[in-house]
């Protein structure tokens, strides 16, 4: 372990909030965490698959930027930044 070069070990108090909840097309069970690391964005996890991102506003007006971070078709991702937007 000697051997090993740190960028940074923080611990910080954080806010998670799990939510599940049924689209038109899918389910989606997501762990939202707000953090003071992300500059306001939040880390969102979803807990299906594992996938995550840091997600803000301007990622939620970035073309095709959910359907590559989660894998999701585009009315998945459009039913997911529906979602999102009431939450970031």
């Amino acid at each position: 372990m000697a051997d090993l070069f740190y960028l940074y070990d923080d611990t910080e108090e954080t806010s998670t909030r799990f939510v599940s909840f049924m689209a038109e097309s899918t389910r989606f069970d997501l762990a939202i965490t707000t953090t003071n690391r992300f500059y306001g964005k939040k880390l969102v996890i979803n807990v299906q698959n594992g996938r995550s991102a840091i997600i803000g506003h301007d990622d939620l007006e970035e073309e095709g930027y959910l359907e590559y971070a989660f894998n999701l078709n585009e009315q998945e991702a459009e039913e997911l930044k529906g979602f999102l937007e009431t939450v970031i």
